[in-house]
């Protein structure tokens, strides 16, 4: 039986010229790398992403594919994209998982582990971000 198996790997960036600190917005990149570490070849359908700010504000992001693609890895493929979000506050954590199908159409589920994202630099009026507040 085929092992469909998918391993995720997030690096989130803080993006300061697409951010207002003294509106209350923050803005993130994120790219994501997932690698088909399996023995067969599979393809993710969609995502479902749980994004959370330092005020325990929760918000679910569903959808078909990522960025517009469904990509279909084989063993030892990668495929890269890059993405974004704003927080209302200066700190959050993202999380999710992707559903995938394997080449025989069973369902498997490939995790996005946590992820911190975490505004630095100067705040409104010049003062430094505050740190990390996560609840």
């Amino acid at each position: 039986m085929p092992k469909y198996q998918f391993a995720v790997e997030a690096e989130p960036a803080y993006l300061p010229e697409e951010s207002d600190p003294a509106q209350g917005v923050y803005a993130f990149a994120y790219t994501i790398t997932i690698t088909n570490t399996g023995d067969a070849p599979g393809q993710l359908i969609a995502r479902h992403w749980k994004i959370t700010d330092a005020r325990g504000h929760l918000e679910e992001v569903k959808g078909l594919g990522v960025v517009g693609k469904q990509p279909l890895l084989k063993p030892g493929e990668s495929f890269q994209y890059t993405s974004g979000c704003r927080l209302r506050t200066t700190s959050g954590t993202m999380h999710g998982h992707y559903h995938c199908v394997g080449e025989d159409g069973s369902p498997f589920t490939a995790t996005v582990p946590l992820f911190v994202l975490e505004a630095t630099g100067p705040g409104p009026h010049g003062q430094t971000l505050p740190g990390r507040v996560l609840h």
